[in-house]
C-alpha cells in the first residue's frame, strides 16, 4: 500500500508529471514508486515491478563501480540520505534489466516532514551518455 504521508504523496505526483527519472522510498528504504523515466533507464516499469524492500531494489538494479564490482546496498546514494539524513550524489553504473550497462549520476535527498520526522527519500538521476 502506498504511503499516506502528504509529503510522499506530492513527491510522487510531481515525480508522474516529470521528465526527469525519479525514485521514491519510504522511510525504511523500500521503494514505494519510480516514474516512466525511470524504468526506461531501469529497463522496467513500476507497473512491473510494484514496490519492493530495499535490500531487493539495492541489488535487483545491479549497481555496480567503474571495476564491475557491486556497490553494497550502505554505498547508494538514496540509502545514504535516509540512514544519515542529508543529500548524496554518486556516479556508478548499474545493469539493466536487458543486461545492459548504463551510467548513471544520482542525487538523492532524504523527505523530512515539518515536525522532523523523515517519511522517506527521493533519487533523481540520469544517464550518463558518451559525447
Amino acid at each position: 500500500m502506498f504511503p499516506k504521508e502528504i509529503e510522499v504523496v506530492l513527491s510522487r505526483q510531481l515525480a508522474e508529471n516529470l521528465a526527469t527519472p525519479i525514485f521514491i522510498v519510504n522511510p525504511d528504504g523500500d521503494l514505494i514508486f519510480y516514474n516512466e523515466p525511470a524504468g526506461q533507464i531501469l529497463g522496467t516499469s513500476y507497473k512491473e515491478t510494484g514496490m519492493m524492500p530495499a535490500s531487493e531494489w539495492a541489488t535487483k538494479f545491479h549497481p555496480v563501480d567503474q571495476n564491475g564490482e557491486s556497490l553494497p546496498p550502505e554505498d547508494l546514494p538514496l540509502v545514504v540520505a535516509i540512514q544519515h539524513r542529508r543529500p548524496a550524489h554518486k556516479i556508478f553504473w548499474i545493469i539493466d534489466m536487458e543486461g545492459g550497462l548504463r551510467e548513471i549520476e544520482v542525487t538523492a535527498l532524504p523527505l523530512i516532514a515539518q515536525e522532523g520526522s523523515i517519511v522517506g527519500g527521493v533519487a533523481i538521476f540520469w544517464e550518463r551518455l558518451q559525447s
